[in-house]
């Protein structure tokens, strides 16, 4: 398998982060909960459950940590570039009340879990600032600025932020977190192993079949489980059709040496094409170059354009680290948390957390605890998966027209007269294969790597991401390596492979 630029460069998923590892799930185990997926969301559920009496067994695919979690910039905060303002259009004060409310519960969870497990992920209490670099930028900035102060945080306005150059306006919210990712979410999987809970690793999980109890199905064998919770990132499950209300979305990261001090403060523009920064020690984090995962954007020059930036304002002496992520936008703004479907009763869900997940991944463990032990919890009704927003309707359909067009364009799309024979090294083509077409990738070593170009999850046709090397879904967001094995879902089925 040919590593992706993220899985290799990640500076959260550098080898000094890389700890304790964990067997893969045996055959015909039984728990009270499965959660699926090794990401903060499912394992800070899994350490609530724990902690409520269940015994639970986290459910990770690759490594803890290795997928989402490892790529973030690792922000925890109430302030969220404009979010809340976008809340607000589409839901009034009551839904941004409810979401600043569980971001900022959200924030101290963390805070907790680092006290009460000891655990060692250079925790930092930083301002989160949201800045308009430019005039135009302005007006978002003061609205985002009303709506967080009447959603009840405490936000100031201010010109002055830690940053080599001047901004227009910005809003400040302080004693906000940043973190290291995996060293935080291996903590919290430490916590979970023991006493009759357990973490698994190299445990894809293929299906859920029945009701509760679940027949989770995995590579190794059937789980069974009382309840199952679906915090893959993108739901893998069909039932609910999720994919046909989530967006995904790729943006970028690249870490810095830089001489003189980094910037304390955690801090994003305003624009559509925002800069998101933060410091990790002496480094510089520079965030941004966001696109729909896809679309033929999925350039390396998005991580040129993000070193331009930070040689412009800051002495860069060389760039250590680059990766990219990606994330479910919902249709109407607000992450979709609680039961699967209307008749699910023990199946829950937590996805579209809006690029934000470090925050709104811990505050939707809270609120499945709460669902699953059958405890009030004052934020679940505005997050339930079974909710219906008038106003975001335009963007459903405008999201489910792009999928039809995708459908169906890729297959008029005529392939490269080209053969394998024609394909530069580190590069890729899709090639006539009989009546279809298949995707050819050379590795550096001149090696080639031959997969179909029909995704797993509906068929689809991938698209090859030359930042990421790897072929990626335009319709629902799966993503392949160049071997064809699964790095992103839905899709839990890898690649046909094809004779180069």
């Amino acid at each position: 398998m040919t590593t992706t630029t993220s899985a290799a460069e990640s500076l959260w998923l550098d080898d000094e982060a890389n700890g304790v590892s964990y067997e893969p799930a045996r055959d015909a185990l039984g728990v009270d909960v499965a959660v699926l997926g090794g990401g903060i969301t499912g394992l800070t559920t899994a350490l609530l459950l724990k902690r409520s009496g269940a015994r639970v067994a986290v459910l990770e695919a690759r490594e803890i940590g290795s997928g989402v979690t490892g790529c973030t910039t690792a922000k925890v905060s109430a302030l969220q570039s404009t979010i809340l303002s976008q809340i607000h259009r589409i839901h009034g004060s009551e839904g941004a009340g409810t979401y600043a409310a569980a971001s900022a519960a959200a924030v101290e969870r963390v805070a907790a879990f680092v006290q009460e497990e000891g655990i060692d992920c250079d925790l930092e209490r930083r301002a989160a600032v949201t800045y308009a670099a430019e005039p135009g930028e302005v007006s978002a900035v003061e609205r985002e600025a009303e709506v967080a102060a009447d959603s009840g945080l405490d936000v100031e306005t201010t010109t002055e932020v830690d940053l080599p150059y001047p901004v227009e306006h910005a809003v400040r919210l302080a004693d906000q977190i940043e973190v290291h990712p995996v060293r935080y979410v291996r903590g919290l999987a430490a916590a979970v192993q023991g006493d009759g809970s357990l973490v698994c690793e190299g445990s894809r999980v293929l299906a859920v079949d029945g009701s509760s109890p679940y027949s989770v199905r995995t590579a190794d064998g059937v789980i069974t489980a009382e309840r199952v919770v679906v915090a893959t990132h993108y739901p893998i499950l069909d039932r609910g059709l999720y994919f046909a209300r989530l967006d995904a979305e790729r943006s970028y990261c690249i870490a810095a040496n830089v001489r003189g001090a980094p910037p304390c403060d955690m801090a994003i523009s305003a624009g559509s094409n925002s800069r998101s920064l933060r410091s990790y020690g002496q480094r510089l984090i520079v965030g941004g170059e966001g696109h729909a995962v896809g679309s033929s954007d999925a350039e390396p020059a998005r991580y040129e354009a993000l070193k331009e930036f930070a040689r412009r304002h800051w002495d860069v002496t060389d760039v250590t680290h680059r990766w990219s992520a990606q994330d479910p936008i919902t249709y109407d703004n607000l992450p979709v948390i609680g039961r699967h479907g209307p008749f699910s009763s023990e199946l829950y869900v937590a996805s579209g957390f809006m690029k934000w997940g470090m925050t709104s991944g811990t505050f939707a463990a809270m609120i499945v605890d709460d669902l699953i032990n059958g405890r009030d919890n004052p934020w679940a009704e505005r997050f339930t998966p079974q909710r219906f927003s008038l106003r975001g309707v335009p963007k459903l359909a405008k999201m489910n027209a792009e999928v039809g067009v995708e459908i169906v364009g890729d297959r008029l799309r005529p392939a490269e007269e080209s053969t394998s024979a024609d394909v530069p090294a580190a590069e890729a083509r899709v090639v006539r294969d009989g009546l279809g077409k298949k995707g050819v990738y050379r590795d550096d070593g001149g090696g080639l790597h031959a997969v179909s170009l029909r995704c797993t999850h509906l068929g689809c046709l991938l698209r090859f991401n030359a930042a990421e090397r790897s072929w990626d879904c335009p319709c629902h967001g799966s993503r392949f390596d160049v071997d064809g094995g699964v790095l992103e879902g839905p899709a839990v089925d890898p690649l046909e492979p094809r004779e180069p």
